[in-house]
C-alpha cells in the first residue's frame, strides 16, 4: 500500500513540473485499480473512479496548468525538433513566453508536414523505439515514432481506460477486427486486455461471413463467458458485418456481444441501431488517433464528445481560416499532446483533418465539465466537406435496406450546386430516389442532385473505407471441399 502511495505521489508530482514519468509508477497504479477490482468488485456509482463523478477543476487552475503544459511542450520541441526550430526561429517566438492568449501565433501543423517528413519531429532527446503507420485509408499513411517508454506509458494508461471505462473484466473476451497494419491500436489493445486478464482474439478484418461465425462459436473457455463479449472495429467493416448478418438471417441472439467499440471512421445514427438489432450488446463511438496518443476523447449519455484535458490542448478551428469554430459550427480539431506522455515525436497545434460540430450552447450531461464536441462529422477535403459532411449523408444513406452496406458515395461540385452520387443494389430505382430526395431535403442537406448507380465502375471515385483493407487467408483462395459446414443458430 505505502509502494502503491509513493508512486501515486511520483507520477503526480511527475505531472504537475511536466518532468519525465516513470512507467513503473503508471504501470504499479494500473495493477493495484485490478487487485482492488478483483478484491471489492465493481465501484460504487459514486466513485471518482467514472465519469461525471470528479470535481470540476477551477477555471483559473485549468489555464494555469494548460499554460504550464504548452509552454513545456513547445520549449521541448523547440529544442529537439528541427521541424518547430525552424519554425520558431523564423518566427522569433520564444517558447517559454507563451500563454493561452498568444497560443495562436503558433502555426498549426498540417498533416502533410509530419507525412513527408517524420523524422524532423522526433525529438533528439528521445530514443525511438516503434513507427506506428496509421492505415491510409485517406491517404499517405502517416508515421509516428515512439519510444519504449512512451509504449510503456500507454499500456498502463489503456488498461486502467479499459477496465474503468470499458468495465473490461477477466470473464470477457475481446475480438479485435481491425487492420494489422494499425500497429499501436493492435499493440495497445492486445497490451492493455490480458493485463486485466480477459481473452483477447485477433481476427482482422477478415470475410464478414467467417468473422460472424467466430463471433458467434463457442469458446468452451474456463472462466471466460460463452462467446465473445467485446468487438472493436471501424464503422465501415461493422456495416460489412452487419449487410451480411442481415443477409445471413443472423440474430442478436446468436451472438453474446456486450459492447461493439467503433473509432477510425464516421459511425451513423442508423448503422448503429442496424448493428445493436443485428449483432447485440451496446455500440459506442471514442476518438483516439495514433499522432495524438493518450489524448482522446469518450462519449457523454448524450451523445457528445469530450475531449480530455490532462494527456493535450484541444482547438476547434476553422480549416480554412484557421480562426476559432463559432458555436453550432462545423471546425477541425487542432491538438497539441503534451510532454512528458509525448517525448519521441512532438507534434504542436496539429491539424487532424478530423471535422466536429461545436455545440450551440451550455450542456448538462455528466461530463460538462470537460470540453466538448459532436461526434466526428467527417474529414476536411475542401470546403464541401464542412457543408456537406460525411455524417450526415450516413445518416440519410445508412438508413436505406436499398443502399448496400458499406455505403459507397460520392460528393462532386458542380455548376448547379453539389451532387451525390450513391451505389444501389438495383435501377431502376424511382422510389428509392424520391425517399432520398424527401430526407434529404428535411434533413437540409444542400444538394442540386441524388444520383443513383448499380455500377460502381460507372460512377466518381468514392472514399476508400477501412473495410477494404481486407486480410485474406488460404480459405479465400479458392473453394476448398474439406472446409467445414458452417452452424448458427437461426431460425
Amino acid at each position: 500500500m505505502f509502494a502503491s502511495a509513493l508512486s501515486q505521489l511520483r507520477y503526480a508530482t511527475a505531472v504537475l513540473r511536466n518532468g519525465p514519468i516513470r512507467p513503473r509508477d503508471l504501470d504499479r497504479i494500473a495493477r493495484e485499480l485490478l487487485a482492488t477490482l478483483a478484491e471489492f468488485g465493481e465501484p460504487g456509482d459514486d466513485t471518482a473512479l467514472l465519469p461525471g463523478q470528479r470535481a470540476a477543476v477551477d477555471p483559473a487552475v485549468r489555464r494555469t496548468i494548460t499554460t504550464r503544459s504548452l509552454r513545456a511542450t513547445a520549449r521541448a520541441a523547440v529544442r529537439h525538433t528541427a521541424y518547430y526550430r525552424q519554425v520558431f526561429d523564423q518566427l522569433g517566438l520564444n517558447p517559454a513566453a507563451l500563454d493561452l492568449a498568444g497560443w495562436s501565433q503558433v502555426p498549426v501543423t498540417p498533416k502533410r508536414a509530419l507525412r513527408s517528413l517524420p523524422a524532423a519531429f522526433v525529438s533528439t532527446a528521445a530514443r525511438p523505439a516503434l513507427l506506428a503507420l496509421t492505415t491510409g485509408t485517406t491517404g499517405t499513411p502517416t508515421g509516428v515514432w515512439f519510444s519504449r517508454t512512451e509504449l510503456e506509458l500507454l499500456s498502463a494508461l489503456s488498461t486502467i481506460s479499459a477496465a474503468i471505462g470499458l468495465g473490461l473484466r477477466p470473464e470477457h473476451t475481446v475480438a479485435y477486427a481491425g487492420c494489422s497494419r494499425a500497429t499501436l491500436a493492435l499493440l495497445n489493445s492486445e497490451e492493455s486486455v490480458t493485463r486485466i486478464g480477459a481473452g483477447f482474439v485477433q481476427l482482422g478484418t477478415i470475410d464478414p461471413e467467417s468473422a460472424l461465425d467466430r463471433l458467434a462459436t463457442p469458446l468452451g473457455l474456463p472462466g471466460k463467458a460463452p462467446q465473445i463479449t467485446h468487438l472493436t472495429t471501424s464503422a465501415s467493416y461493422l456495416a460489412a458485418l452487419v449487410a451480411q448478418a442481415e443477409r445471413g438471417g443472423w440474430r442478436s441472439e446468436d451472438f453474446g456481444l456486450r459492447l461493439i467499440s467503433i473509432g477510425g471512421e464516421v459511425l451513423s445514427t442508423p448503422l448503429r441501431e442496424r448493428a445493436a438489432a443485428t449483432l447485440g450488446g451496446q455500440v459506442a463511438n471514442s476518438y483516439l488517433m495514433t499522432e495524438l496518443v493518450p489524448a482522446g476523447a469518450a462519449p457523454c449519455s448524450q451523445g457528445h464528445l469530450h475531449h480530455g484535458t490532462e494527456f493535450g490542448h484541444l482547438e476547434v478551428l476553422d480549416p480554412q481560416s484557421w480562426e476559432p469554430t463559432a458555436p453550432g459550427a462545423v471546425g477541425m480539431l487542432v491538438h497539441t499532446p503534451y510532454v512528458p506522455y509525448r517525448e519521441c515525436t512532438l507534434l504542436l497545434r496539429y491539424a487532424t483533418g478530423d471535422l466536429v460540430r461545436l455545440p450551440a450552447g451550455p450542456l448538462d450531461c455528466e461530463l460538462a465539465e470537460l470540453p466538448a464536441t459532436s461526434d466526428i462529422v467527417g474529414r476536411w477535403s475542401g470546403p464541401l466537406s464542412a457543408v456537406l459532411p460525411t455524417r450526415d449523408l450516413l445518416d440519410l444513406l445508412e438508413a436505406e435496406p436499398d443502399v448496400p452496406l458499406p455505403t459507397r458515395y460520392a460528393l462532386t461540385d458542380e455548376p448547379g450546386g453539389a451532387v451525390l452520387h450513391v451505389l444501389v443494389r438495383r435501377l431502376p430505382s424511382a422510389a428509392l430516389l424520391g425517399r432520398l430526395e424527401d430526407g434529404a431535403t428535411a434533413a437540409g442537406l444542400p444538394l442540386a442532385a441524388i444520383r443513383l448507380y448499380d455500377d460502381r465502375e460507372s460512377m466518381p471515385p468514392t472514399v476508400p473505407l477501412r473495410a477494404d483493407l481486407r486480410e485474406h487467408g488460404f480459405a479465400d483462395l479458392g473453394p476448398s471441399p474439406s472446409r467445414p459446414t458452417r452452424l448458427a443458430g437461426r431460425s
